[in-house]
């Protein structure tokens, strides 16, 4: 069995590269794939391997004072999430592009606490903060969600929630980090009632599965999608029910589109008739997360 982990904390690093060694020798030591990303402003990352190397990983980073009190966002897998292992700085833990105030974001609520409101029909406005492709295969029930294909697009495309200005608004992505950046922003812009949900999706559904998230959850990994027995999103060849995606087998197209298991085989794994017929074709069936 293997453990899937993502895990992030905004915190002032004044040596990232420092950082970068440190996470990706106890990865090595390990036998940990995925990807970890630091920067001055602090680290984002999610890494795959065997449950008792995760155990240990965890144990490893909270032995350092800096990294005491991190908390993780955890899934089962079948196999190995990830094909290799990547540790990088970056300008930012997650790309924004807008300069925010981290001590005031969103107030953070409980699972526990969402599954009430949600229960006794209180009036909130629930904010998908991820893209397209995303909350396109899964989604919290009556969500607003955004017309945009990266998070970086979020506050070029935050006028059209000026409507919820007054509103009560809990906002959510697949584990938080987005949230923090943008609730952020939207207080910024004036909005007075900004929430946003610990811990995500990712640990709404552990805690509360088949209630208020429905379909499939979008994850960054080789898996792409966390399978459900009920999604959402449609075949582009069929049309039927299917949370899929894989990338389109023609290298000159690329493109992340959702298909189901028998028009993957039917259609070589491609996104149309024209990438079937034409283009240069990966020789292995594979998945590149985005």
């Amino acid at each position: 069995m293997f453990k899937v982990i993502s895990f992030y904390k905004y915190v002032e690093l004044e040596n990232p590269r420092y950082w970068m060694h440190k996470f990706r020798w106890i990865c090595n030591e390990l036998n940990l794939l995925g990807r970890v990303l630091v920067a001055e402003e602090g680290v984002n990352g999610a890494i795959c391997g065997e449950t008792e190397n995760i155990k240990e990983f965890k144990r490893k980073i909270r032995d350092n004072e800096t990294f005491s009190d991190l908390t993780f966002r955890e899934m089962n897998s079948k196999e190995q999430a990830y094909h290799k292992l990547a540790v990088k700085v970056r300008d930012e833990i997650v790309a924004f592009g807008e300069n925010v105030d981290l001590n005031k974001t969103g107030k953070h609520v409980e699972p526990e606490e969402l599954k009430i409101m949600l229960d006794n029909k209180e009036k909130i406005i629930l904010l998908d903060a991820r893209g397209e492709h995303e909350h396109k295969i899964g989604r919290f029930k009556n969500a607003v969600t955004m017309p945009i294909e990266s998070f970086r697009n979020f506050p070029k495309t935050a006028g059209i929630l000026e409507p919820y200005k007054n509103e009560k608004i809990v906002m959510y992505c697949t584990g938080g980090i987005r949230c923090e950046k943008s609730s952020a922003f939207l207080k910024q812009k004036g909005f007075k009632k900004v929430h946003q949900l610990k811990g995500g999706i990712i640990d709404f559904i552990n805690k509360f599965p088949n209630t208020y998230f429905e379909g499939s959850c979008f994850v960054f990994d080789d898996r792409l999608t966390t399978i459900s027995e009920t999604p959402i999103a449609i075949c582009e060849h069929c049309g039927n029910r299917s949370d899929k995606y894989i990338n389109c087998h023609n290298l000159d197209c690329d493109r992340l589109f959702v298909c189901c298991d028998e028009c993957e085989s039917k259609n070589n794994y491609c996104c149309s008739i024209k990438c079937k017929d034409v283009g240069r074709h990966r020789k292995k069936i594979a998945v590149v997360a985005r």
